[in-house]
């Protein structure tokens, strides 16, 4: 579906159903349709590193951290808007590829935390550069004052349907 297709829905609906406003499709199908793309687009260096969806970003969670790299389970977990059960999984098999480590919290013997390897750390660093790249090439064409535009709605946008 492109742009023209969610337009033509749009249509569609205006023709089927006069009495309904149709035009929410063409922000929220669009961002829907867009989700989806730039899903594909920015996937393939995460599966060449054979990553599953949201390893990356527990390993880009614990790098932004900085030094040494290391946070809770229930730190990831917010940093990441996902469940606890989630991140656990994630880490289990990034521990398994080496790339991140789980050892007891110095602050609270009861506590795990977990953090990347050496390993975890150079992986994290070559495909974050490829990330922003790619995020780069496919808004190239967008001008500086679209950029800051898009930047200021897609903000607003998030405050208005933060759960």
């Amino acid at each position: 579906m492109n742009e023209d297709r969610i337009a033509g829905i749009v249509a569609q609906w205006r023709r089927e159903r006069p009495d309904l406003d149709p035009d929410p499709l063409l922000i929220i199908g669009r961002i829907q349709w867009l989700a989806e793309v730039l899903d594909a687009a920015l996937r393939p260096p995460f599966a060449e590193a054979d990553l599953g969806n949201g390893e990356f970003d527990v390993l880009a969670a614990l790098r932004r951290e900085g030094t040494p790299y290391m946070l809770t389970a229930g730190q990831l977990s917010q940093r990441m808007l996902v469940t606890t059960g989630a991140v656990t999984k994630r880490v289990d098999r990034l521990i398994a590829r080496g790339l991140v480590s789980r050892s007891v919290s110095s602050s609270d013997a009861r506590g795990r935390v977990v953090g990347l390897t050496p390993a975890g750390v150079a992986l994290t660093d070559r495909l974050i550069e490829q990330h922003l790249a790619n995020e780069a090439a496919i808004l190239r064409e967008l001008s500086d004052t679209d950029r800051t535009a898009l930047k200021r709605l897609l903000a607003t946008l998030t405050r208005i349907v933060r759960p």
